[in-house]
This record gives structure tokens, sequence and C-alpha cells, in this order.
């Protein structure tokens, strides 16, 4: 559907994009305020919807109707990120100034990742037809294992991520600036800002695990699926600084994330089951929008008269990959994990 020249310009595009935000607008890696983050969100999106006007004029509707769904629903699943990403500043204690930093190698490197397994994911389902089946049983099952760790706290002190780390590598007492590595004696050492990169950049691989499958159930197309993934990516860092002082008035937008996870692998085991589009892609759009949206009413009016003590609470009960859910009382590695 794609050719060279489309490829190579997105990605010209992208790397213009990326230039634009390190070099220009967050030179120094400054404290970013909401009402840039919004602007900021809000320009990604409208360049997002341009993209897909394009593709309009030159792919046809169907392919526009197939970027935007597959756009919208990373973009709603990106907000998982959101919320790991306050748990993890928030457990660290990472310096404000220092997260821009963070979330920015962070999603550089997520581009980087995303693009090889969606060239992977192409190149396998293209061979083994079945394996959509094993795609969207893992939707599924990821969207009904989500609902149920809603509650739960995660344990980051038990993380293995932070754990290898910490055991493998030396580490300093506390944060340096915003540096990664500093030398001690001669010696190379990582730091706690370091850690918490690691632990950022496994959480968005096993995220890809779901989100990317979600997209081959709208689309096999892997351009449609690159370039969705990536605008809801590029979005992503402005969305968190946005999004971070209200993050807990959407708790309930957790089960709404479950749910279209459970709603996509439904409609990718139903459309490959009878060989044919049961699910339509207008449809499957409608729906997402329609749980997001409704998700993000009930959270807003559910929070509106709640303490805000017990809604930080509530934020702070989410799925973490690979952090196992907090027991009572302080765990043996709490003294080691954290910094101040």
């Amino acid at each position: 559907m794609s050719t060279a020249w489309m490829w190579i310009g997105f990605n010209l595009l992208v790397l213009a994009l990326l230039a634009l935000d390190l070099g220009v607008l967050h030179r120094g890696g400054r404290e970013i305020g909401v009402r840039e983050s919004l602007l900021l969100s809000l320009g990604y999106v409208i360049l997002a919807l341009a993209f897909g006007a394009g593709l309009h004029h030159f792919l046809g509707p169907q392919a526009a109707a197939e970027y935007l769904t597959g756009y919208l629903i990373e973009k709603s699943l990106s907000v998982d990120n959101i919320f790991v990403f306050v748990l993890v500043f928030t457990h660290f204690a990472v310096p404000k100034d220092c997260r821009h930093r963070v979330l920015f190698w962070g999603i550089l490197g997520a581009l980087a990742m995303r693009a090889a397994l969606i060239v992977a994911g192409a190149a396998v389902i293209a061979a083994f037809h079945w394996l959509i089946y094993v795609f969207g049983a893992f939707l599924v099952f990821t969207g009904v294992k989500m609902l149920i760790t809603v509650g739960k706290e995660p344990d980051l002190a038990r993380n293995p991520v932070n754990r290898f780390m910490r055991r493998h590598f030396r580490v300093t007492e506390g944060y340096e600036d915003r540096h990664f590595f500093v030398r001690r004696n001669g010696a190379l050492h990582i730091t706690p800002l370091f850690i918490v990169l690691a632990l950022i950049e496994f959480t968005d691989v096993v995220f890809a695990l779901d989100s990317i499958p979600a997209i081959f159930a709208i689309t096999t197309d892997p351009f449609l699926v690159y370039t969705s993934n990536v605008f809801a990516i590029l979005g992503l860092r402005a969305l968190y600084f946005a999004l971070e002082g209200v993050i807990h008035r959407f708790h309930y937008l957790k089960y709404g994330l479950s749910l279209v996870l459970v709603l996509v692998g439904a409609k990718m085991l139903l459309n490959a089951w009878f060989e044919a589009k049961v699910i339509p892609t207008e449809w499957a759009l409608g729906a997402t929008a329609a749980i997001i949206a409704g998700s993000m009413l009930i959270s807003l009016l559910k929070t509106r008269a709640a303490p805000e003590e017990e809604d930080r609470r509530q934020a702070a009960r989410w799925w973490v990959p690979g952090s196992p859910a907090k027991k009572d009382g302080p765990t043996a590695d709490d003294g080691e994990t954290r910094n101040n």
C-alpha cells in the first residue's frame, strides 16, 4: 500500500520533530509547564489528524479509517504508560527537572524498539497466519489481567529490573544532576536516574506486546501500524506533563483501557475465524471512542467529591510489568531502592 518515499519522508518528519523538541523547545532540560504541555500535546494530535487526512487523499478512505482507529487505540493505551510514569517517578523521588530527560530518551528508545517489533510482527503474521489467534487470545488475556490488577498497588522495590541493576552495577547513593553515568575514583557508576530509564524502557516493551497486536487487529499494513504508533508515542511526553497533576482523577479510565484490549482481541479472533470483517473497522473505532470517553466521564464524576488523598491512593494502584503486588509492611529491599 505504501512506497519507499513515504517511509523515508515520514521518518525524516519524525527526526525533525525530535530535533525541534530537544534542540529548541526544551534546551537545557528546563521544567515544562502545564500550559505548554497542553499546547504541545494538542499540536501532536493536530499533526496526527492532518497526517490521517493526507492518507485519505493519497491512499483512500479505508487506509485513513484504519490509521485513525489504530491511532485512537494507541493514544488510549498510551495512558497506561502515564500511570506507570507517575508511579515510577514518585517511588524513586525523581526531581522534576530530570523527568523530561528520562522521558525523551525513554521515548526515543521506544520508537526504535517498536519499529523493530512492528517489522517482525508483520513478517510473522504474513508467514504464519494462525498466529493471529495467538495475538487475539493474548490481548483478551491481558485485558482481563489488567482488570484484576486495577485495585492492587505494585511493589517497585521488588521489580526485577530494579533488583538486577542494583545487584550487577555500581549505583550512586543519590541523583547526580541529570546524569545517567558518573565516575567515582576511576570507576563507572550508574545513577538512580538510569535505573528509572531502564524500568521505563522495559515497561514500554511489555506494553508494546499488547498495543502492537491491537493495531494488527485493525490493519496488517506495516506503514499504517508504524505511523499510528509513532504519532501516539511522540505526544506521550507532552501528555504526561499535561496530566501529571490530575492523573489521579482518571482512576476509572484503567477499566476502560482494559476493556479496549478485550474488545480489540475479540475483534481479531472473530475476524480471523470467519475470514471476514465481522466487526468493521468503523465499529471498532466507535466502540473504542465510546469506552474511553465513558470511562473518563465516569472518572471525573466519581472523583469530583472524593478527597484528593484517596484519589491519589487509587492512582497508585495499577499494573507495572514485573512488579508483584505490594504486601503490607516494608519490604527487604526498600532501603536500597528508595532514593531521596
